[in-house]
């Protein structure tokens, strides 16, 4: 038998000895050797890690100019609307996390919404049955966007630069039009199929029926028009006006909810984040209607308690802890949480310690948890595409952005002579008990659908600081795999030692509870390790599609690290998805 019992080791023969020995063997990112990764990106004044990289040069200009990290993001923002049409957005939603110079913690919430129309089983047929792709393409798919107001809100409460100095460069590349790289042209073909079939869409991203290739460049005249109106008028420019209009005309038309009442009651929100203690840091994260912040803390509750570093990265035992962390986390995720002014979310019992130290007791040392066996009303659960960016300023203030479509382009559509991509974050709601949605998530009664509600997101913008300054910045997209994406970075950097670059290209693995199933991506574990996890009885299985993680620490390339020279900003961009960019200056 190759797993016996033990505090801290999943065996204790000579055969598991040497296959933990040779797992330690396997992972370059320990010991002195660091070659495996490039070297963060080091700046003296600031830092901006985006998933496009002229989004990113724009942010650094805007800290040049004597902007601060929100004007940054604000930039930022819009930008991605013409360079990252995947997720980058106008008609999407999304999270800020803010940390200002002052030592003020909070957060913006710019999610999507319900639209008044909407009922709890308007994806259903008559027999009670989720009507397959009602709630992922299509009008009847989308959500009243958000990102808007929250990027304008954000810019008037904490911004120092006018709007439209902010919105001219995502003007100009809207206007003009961008040279397409490798990674740009992935992005586009992934979807061409879908594109194809909605003529607004296609107009914009398919050059003459066919896709583009690398050096085309893409212009986007109409998305320009839209975002001059909003430089112009600002969140007005977009809630109503000509916009409004066509985007209350187009969801009319193809069988939408979408009105302009729904438009004139959108506001965004600002609120508490979510914060806990881990190993003397601090976590400051996104709450309700974000899981992201609430199961980030009650993971790190669970794994505070382990010797993870003693143990090794990626140790078999290590490994085991955190899968069966983030299996108990997951429970409560999809079970109790919803958006706040609908539910009310146990978030002090979740993010308790008290209660981390329970689902420690109730975790076997050397036996895989079984998915089914653990859920609400069982102890000691009680009953009851996206994309992101970090940036850093010289002053102190730093802001995470997740925002989204939801899925990569969203709905596939485009809103008529706007340019404007939308969302399909209705798939996000509970479409049915029991029934997953496109991210394999099974979801609860709380998140059930409502008029004027926000669905339950796993987007998880986080800083984290220590004696009130902060010391990292970072975020992801990949619905429910951005908080265990999160999470690993975070593990990396504060209990293994990495530098952010190393942290940020580790390999993942993701455990959600349902499927009983953890995805692993490629060479996150050895063969050895493997096979003790699977005799435990874990289900290992293939990769999902992959994160594009931007972090950014402060002070040093490594927490408690000596700084290269006089740089304090290092940031670190995902190399997955083939784009972005690390800037500072």
């Amino acid at each position: 038998m190759l797993f016996a019992p033990s505090r801290h080791r999943l065996c204790t023969t000579a055969v598991c000895t040497t296959a933990l020995w040779l797992t330690s063997l396997w992972w370059p990112w320990q010991g002195a050797a660091h070659a495996a990764s490039a070297a963060p990106v080091a700046a003296e004044q600031g830092m901006v890690v985006t998933a496009q990289h002229l989004a990113t040069k724009i942010g650094v200009s805007v800290l040049q100019q004597g902007g601060n990290a929100v004007d940054a993001a604000v930039a930022v923002g819009y930008a991605l609307a013409v360079v990252y049409p995947a997720a980058g957005n106008l008609g999407g939603g999304g999270f800020m996390t803010l940390q200002l110079a002052d030592g003020r913690k909070t957060f913006l919430d710019f999610r999507e919404k319900a639209p008044l129309a909407a009922t709890p089983h308007m994806y259903l047929d008559r027999q009670g049955n989720v009507i397959k792709g009602l709630s992922t393409r299509g009008h009847l798919a989308v959500g009243v966007p958000g990102s808007v107001s929250g990027l304008e809100t954000a810019r008037e409460k904490y911004g120092t630069l006018t709007r439209a100095a902010l919105l001219a460069p995502a003007i100009q590349l809207a206007e003009d039009g961008f040279v397409l790289d490798q990674g740009d042209v992935d992005m586009l073909h992934s979807a061409t199929a879908d594109l194809r079939q909605d003529p607004a869409s296609a107009a914009i991203f398919l050059k003459q029926g066919e896709p583009y290739q690398v050096g085309d460049k893409l212009v986007q005249k109409d998305l320009a028009r839209t975002l001059r109106q909003i430089s112009e008028q600002g969140a007005a420019g977009f809630y109503q006006g000509p916009f409004a209009q066509a985007l209350t005309q187009a969801s009319q038309a193809g069988g939408g909810l979408i009105t302009q009442a729904d438009l004139d009651q959108y506001q965004t929100r600002e609120r508490a984040p979510i914060q806990c203690q881990y190993r003397g840091y601090q976590v400051v994260s996104a709450p309700p209607p974000s899981s992201g912040g609430v199961i980030l803390c009650e993971i790190l509750n669970i794994l505070e308690g382990y010797p993870l570093k003693e143990l090794g990265f990626r140790s078999a035992q290590a490994v085991h802890y955190q899968i069966e962390a983030m299996r108990h986390a997951y429970v409560d995720r999809n079970s109790y949480l919803g958006d706040p002014d609908f539910v009310s979310n146990p978030i002090e019992r979740l993010t308790d310690k008290g209660y981390a130290a329970q689902i420690r007791a109730a975790i076997h040392p050397h036996k895989a948890g079984v998915s089914k066996d653990i859920k609400p009303g069982v102890p000691p659960h009680e009953g009851s595409n996206t994309t992101h960016y970090s940036i850093a300023d010289r002053w102190g203030n730093v802001v995470a952005v997740t925002y989204t479509l939801n899925d990569w382009f969203g709905a596939r559509l485009t809103v008529p002579g706007t340019g404007v991509l939308l969302n399909n974050e209705m798939d996000d709601f509970t479409v049915k008990v029991g029934v997953p949605n496109i991210y394999g998530l099974v979801q609860g009664e709380r998140n059930a659908i409502a008029p004027g509600k926000r669905p339950l997101s796993s987007m998880s913008p986080t800083v984290v600081t220590k004696d009130q300054q902060p010391v990292m910045v970072l975020g992801t997209p990949g619905g429910s795999r951005i908080i265990t994406a999160v999470l690993h970075t975070l593990i990396n950097v504060i209990d293994y030692g990495m530098n952010v670059q190393e942290a940020v290209d580790a390999p993942r693995f993701h455990q959600q509870w349902m499927p009983d199933v953890t995805f692993v991506e490629p060479y996150a574990l050895s063969p050895d390790t493997r096979r003790l996890l699977e005799a435990a009885g874990h289900q290992l299985g293939q990769p999902q599609q992959a994160n594009h993680l931007a972090a950014v620490l402060i002070g040093a390339p490594t927490l408690g690290g000596k700084p290269v020279g006089k740089n304090r900003f290092y940031g670190a961009n995902d190399p997955r998805r083939n784009t972005g960019l690390a800037l500072g200056y």
